[in-house]
């Protein structure tokens, strides 16, 4: 038995069922701990799943932001100091990761509220997270309103790599497996994900192929 929901259907949903529905209608998502600082040096972080890649030439990430609320610093962070941080999420840490997404008064930290510690480097003024292994620093490059729905797209460059050595491979991988990455599905389900199978550059007339096969 299989469900065909259309768009009369969705719209007449019940708003949570909703919200999670089309949350999770994607599947897996990346996730990532958003680090930024105010003027003053009140940091704020927030987990979110709407990171995504936009190019390697310059390196740049993009990511969706809900509606601005009066509490809500994060974007006013990032408008105001142009930089910002996207930071893995560990097992060990996904429960903390998750309680980052309450509604906490402006000005609150959700580092020390949700017991993470930051991390700094010279020159980069936004805070890492410490207990994650792959760290991104950005900066602000572009954002885009958007009048549909009243998010906002923020495009930063990649202007710091905080890795391990054993976690980048000979090709510029990132081993997200031994990074302990996790990813999730929706607003609330955690996963880690497990490896299938690298493949070959796809070219015409040749069959797919595992990298490490001739």
């Amino acid at each position: 038995m299989s469900t065909n929901i259309n768009s009369g259907q969705i719209a007449e949903l019940e708003k949570q069922y909703r919200i999670c529905l089309i949350n999770s209608v994607l599947g897996y998502k990346s996730l990532n701990l958003l680090g930024t600082i105010n003027k003053n040096g009140d940091t704020n972080l927030c987990v979110i799943s709407s990171a995504f890649h936009l190019g390697a030439n310059p390196p740049l990430i993009g990511m969706v932001m809900r509606p601005g609320r009066e509490h809500n610093d994060t974007l006013a962070n990032i408008q105001a100091t142009g930089q910002f941080t996207l930071n893995n999420v560990l097992p060990a840490w996904y429960k903390q990761a998750h309680q980052t997404s309450a509604s906490y008064p402006s000005g609150v930290s959700e580092f020390e509220t949700c017991g993470f510690d930051a991390q700094y480097v010279p020159g980069f003024e936004a805070p890492f997270v410490q207990q994650s292994t792959v760290r991104i620093g950005l900066k602000l490059r572009e954002t885009i309103p958007m009048e549909i729905n009243r998010t906002t797209i923020v495009i930063g460059e990649i202007i710091e790599i905080l890795v391990e050595d054993a976690l980048i491979g000979q090709d510029g991988t990132i081993d997200h497996i031994h990074a302990e990455t996790m990813t999730v599905a929706g607003l609330d389900a955690y996963f880690l994900p497990s490896p299938v199978g690298r493949l070959a550059y796809a070219k015409p007339d040749i069959e797919p192929h595992e990298i490490n096969e001739p």
